[in-house]
């Protein structure tokens, strides 16, 4: 599978399109991230586009979030487990090992947090922020409350520092700036 075929896949499941748009973000940083780690960035993408592929389905049902996503991929001839793995990984139904369930939990509510920075900048845009205003923002507990810093923070167990994995993340969305809209 590559990237266009991911995300085709993505939206035939997901209708809510800000969802799309956390996929997508999830990819490109994943993506950045691998890079950085010397490892595969096309599958580090695929396993971020992919990871809340079930969540339409299972937002009431949390205790499925994950697992169907995972059984819905292998029903479609999907075997890559690493990737399986990481989707497991992100929601917690499977302890984190490798670096890419490691980075995939770091990222998952680094998505919305830099959305959230980049919508209370005053330019509305990627474009504008820096690491400096996330920082401010990141520290203010009510700001973007439902992307749980603790997870943010976990980045350190890839051997990065949170500047540093903030700087990458952006720097991967804004790779895809304009398919997120911003």
């Amino acid at each position: 599978m590559n990237r266009v075929e991911a995300i085709e896949l993505v939206k035939k499941y997901v209708k809510k399109k800000n969802l799309v748009k956390h996929m997508i973000a999830t990819g490109a940083c994943m993506k950045i991230l691998a890079e950085k780690l010397d490892q595969d960035p096309n599958r580090w993408e695929l396993a971020g586009i992919l990871h809340d592929i079930d969540y339409e389905e299972t937002w009431e049902k949390p205790e499925l979030h994950g697992i169907k996503s995972v059984e819905m991929l292998k029903e479609m001839g999907f075997n890559d487990e690493e990737i399986l793995n990481a989707i497991l990984a992100h929601c917690e139904k499977k302890e984190r090992e490798t670096l890419m369930e490691k980075a995939i939990y770091a990222v998952d509510p680094t998505t919305g947090f830099i959305v959230a920075c980049a919508l209370m900048h005053p330019s509305k845009s990627l474009d504008g922020l820096d690491l400096d205003f996330m920082k401010r923002r990141f520290k203010e507990k009510r700001f973007a409350a439902g992307a749980s810093r603790e997870q943010m923070k976990s980045c350190e167990t890839l051997g990065l520092s949170l500047d540093e994995f903030l700087t990458l993340c952006l720097e991967g969305m804004k790779s895809v700036k304009k398919e997120l809209g911003l």
